[in-house]
């Protein structure tokens, strides 16, 4: 456990230092919205095993009810990501919001209720094809990871995953696009999902329709770039932001643009608790 002690960062901008004083000014028009994987997870070689740092659940528990709302934004499926994250019937996380797919589904703690649109057409081709293309490219240690509206192909377990995930790429783009979707790359994964929503359409959408007037926003992959334009998009409108790098030596470009980094989810977790302690 963390010591009482604990100060908070300093953002290394301006406009990152405005973000946590709104923050900490007014608590209750804030909305805290993180990613799941290598922000309050750490990134482990089988997806279907990331569960949050030990600490996350008791950090976001005593934060969410000071603040106007907690979302998780993620490109899991909501319903996989609630499982994974504990979230449902904690007592203090009735605040929290889990955007999955990008913000495609919506799952609210305080109801439970879960909305999803239909998968786009494109996905249930991709999954047909997908199996013979990865064998003819003989992409050995290869795990596809169906999320119903998204096909995720990961080469953390493959013998060299740098080779194989620059291999892939440009096969994998050639089948998305042919089949209407896009490819977004991350950290040794390749997902192949529907265009027009991503982290940054979830985010600056739910801050509008909940009235933020502030937003923090932590992520540690390539597929966070869109959530820190919307968090910047906002900050030009009024709206103060403090951008949070999960820091990771796999992605250098969040950590350059962020206003704060930590050492992995475990930092996300003290972050968290420490801005809980002084909003009173």
């Amino acid at each position: 456990m963390g010591s009482h002690t604990e100060a908070l960062p300093t953002p290394t901008t301006q406009p990152g230092r405005a973000g946590l004083a709104a923050i900490l000014r007014d608590p209750t028009r804030a909305l805290i919205a993180l990613d799941f994987d290598g922000t309050l997870a750490p990134i482990v070689p089988d997806p279907e095993k990331a569960r949050p740092h030990p600490e996350a659940i008791p950090a976001l528990a005593a934060l969410a009810p000071k603040v106007a709302a907690v979302a998780v934004i993620t490109g899991r499926p909501a319903e996989i990501a609630v499982r994974y994250g504990g979230f449902a019937d904690v007592p203090g996380l009735e605040r929290l919001v889990v955007l999955g797919h990008y913000g495609a589904e919506r799952w609210d703690a305080a109801t439970g209720k879960l909305t999803a649109p239909d998968p786009h057409p494109g996905i249930a081709a991709v999954r047909a094809e997908l199996p013979g293309l990865l064998d003819g490219i003989g992409a050995t240690g290869t795990w596809t990871e169906d999320k119903g509206h998204a096909l995720a192909v990961h080469t953390r377990r493959a013998p060299d995953p740098q080779d194989t995930f620059d291999t892939l790429r440009a096969p994998l783009t050639d089948l998305a696009t042919r089949n209407g979707l896009i490819v977004e790359p991350g950290r040794m994964v390749l997902e192949l999902r529907p265009p027009g929503m991503d982290k940054g359409v979830a985010l600056r959408d739910y801050a509008r329709d909940l009235g933020a007037e502030s937003v923090l926003y932590a992520g540690d992959d390539l597929g966070d770039l869109p959530a820190y334009a919307a968090a910047e998009e906002l900050r030009s409108d009024g709206i103060p932001g403090l951008l949070v790098c999960s820091g990771s030596d796999e992605v250098t470009e969040l950590s350059e643009k962020a206003d704060v980094v930590v050492d992995g989810p475990a930092g996300v977790v003290r972050l968290l608790r420490t801005i809980a302690r002084h909003t009173g």
